[in-house]
């Protein structure tokens, strides 16, 4: 078999990411290499024999290991040269496996089977253990270390942001517990979907044509051979199963990577040099720019955002592979591989983003700056003082606050002493801050955003310890 260099192919996948994400990468290759998508079609060819067999009560405990032994002889390097031959993968794959099959089971190889029979199945068996030994265990990861952040810093202030302006005071911890929420429902959904992945043995049009020549009960027969492979069949066949099984899981995927890539693009825009607030972990050795040395460029969630970008519109594949010409044509057979470039990207931005959150900085100096206004009138405390006056019975209460921040901004005063100049203002909204027994002294409040927080710091507590329980309910 050739060998050449990682540096003569061509996916980034296979020679800049292999190395940098060596563990991840050898925790893929057993599941989505070609080798592993061999391996997985030789192991439902055995699973098929070994339905044959137990069908016909001939199987035995020594037939069984010569038949996993034959199995683990097929190397990929032999299918693909009987492939010149044939100009069929699954016929020179039945080919070279019965050559190494015990002589009594040979005839059983493949029999009433097609080869989507096998594709379908096997793809089914790896994108599920994929699924739950690779992918699941690092999404689980990302949000265990998402709920100690949302935890840590539910406490720390923080002013919010919407349209790109300061808004009103959250917590950090509260922004982190929108990814904790949104990744945890999206772990959950494709734990699911793993589960749910079916396979076949229904024959070139899904109606158990060859199988009904064989056996009796071509159903029981299948549940034999999937049940080898830890798969049920699926509900209806044509020549392929119902592939919306197999879409959907790939789509729960791609939910998950748009949730990692819209906190890439949140933790990324508050390492600002105008925010600051947020900072990546950088190493002693580690350069930010060929030419400007003092650069700490927030690179990692860059990086995530740009594996989205690049791996998020193969979801329109996924979508066009759902359609097939009557009981089957071949459109999906060259894009269909493809989705191991795919799951490989998504598991390359998870683990990103793993070592993003384990080193992110929280510059707690910055985010007071920031919070107490940053020249922004009103300061985030504008809200609260227009509906405590409102809530006195003053209808046009908006407007006077409005006004007040106007003055704020012509005066570059803070919103607090451009409220103190508006005494008949402050009297209501300070009684009604009595009332509710929030505050004695109405100017001190507004000088002190970090207090008007709502259910911020609640709301990161619980949900950290929510999805934690859930995480290591999975786990279990």
């Amino acid at each position: 078999m050739e060998i050449r260099s990682i540096f003569h192919n061509i996916s980034p996948i296979d020679h800049r990411y292999s190395i940098s994400e060596k563990m991840l990468f050898d925790a893929l290759v057993p599941w989505i290499s070609e080798e592993a998508s061999i391996k997985a079609c030789v192991k439902a060819e055995i699973a098929l024999v070994i339905a044959h067999l137990r069908m016909r009560g001939r199987l035995t405990p020594a037939l069984r290991s010569a038949l996993e032994k034959a199995g683990d002889g097929v190397e990929p390097d032999e299918v693909y040269a009987e492939e010149e031959k044939t100009r069929h993968n699954i016929r020179a794959l039945v080919n070279v496996l019965k050559k190494k099959t015990p002589p009594e089971a040979a005839p059983l190889v493949h029999l009433g089977a097609t080869s989507v029979d096998i594709l379908d199945t096997s793809l089914s068996y790896r994108m599920k253990h994929v699924t739950q030994e690779v992918v699941l265990p690092n999404l689980r990861k990302l949000e265990l270390l998402l709920c100690n952040v949302a935890e840590e810093e539910a406490e720390t202030p923080q002013v919010g942001r919407t349209h790109g302006q300061h808004a009103v005071p959250i917590t950090v911890g509260f922004a982190i517990a929108e990814y904790v929420s949104r990744l945890g429902k999206s772990i959950l959904e494709i734990e699911k979907r793993s589960t749910e992945l079916k396979g076949k043995l229904a024959g070139a049009v899904g109606a158990y044509n060859a199988t009904a020549m064989i056996v009796k009960d071509p159903e029981a027969l299948e549940r034999w051979y999937l049940s080898e492979l830890g798969l049920e069949p699926s509900e209806h066949a044509t020549q392929l199963v119902e592939p919306e099984y197999l879409l959907r899981l790939l789509l729960e995927f791609n939910t998950a990577f748009g949730i990692i890539a819209n906190l890439a693009d949140d933790l990324r825009n508050l390492q600002r040099s105008e925010i600051g607030e947020l900072r990546e972990g950088f190493a002693a050795e580690q350069v930010g720019s060929s030419t400007m040395p003092q650069k700490r460029n927030p690179w990692n969630s860059e990086h995530v955002k740009s594996l989205w970008k690049a791996f998020m519109p193969r979801v329109q594949t996924f979508f066009m592979d759902q359609i097939s010409e009557h009981q089957r044509d071949l459109s999906n057979s060259a894009s269909q591989r493809f989705i191991a470039d795919y799951v490989a990207g998504f598991c390359m931005a998870v683990s990103r983003m793993i070592g993003v959150i384990e080193g992110i900085g929280v510059d707690r100096e910055r985010l007071s700056a920031n919070l107490r206004g940053g020249g922004i009138p009103g300061g985030g405390m504008a809200e609260p003082a227009y509906i405590l006056l409102a809530e006195t019975g003053v209808s046009d209460a908006h407007e006077i606050i409005r006004t007040i921040t106007l003055s704020a901004e012509q005066e570059k005063v803070s919103f607090a002493d451009a409220l103190a100049k508006r005494p008949d203002v402050l009297e209501r909204i300070a009684g009604k801050l009595a009332e509710l027994g929030l505050e004695k002294d109405a100017l001190s409040f507004f000088k002190h955003p970090e207090r008007y927080r709502g259910l911020a710091a609640e709301k990161a507590k619980a949900l950290a310890e929510k999805y934690r329980d859930m995480m290591k309910v999975q786990e279990s």
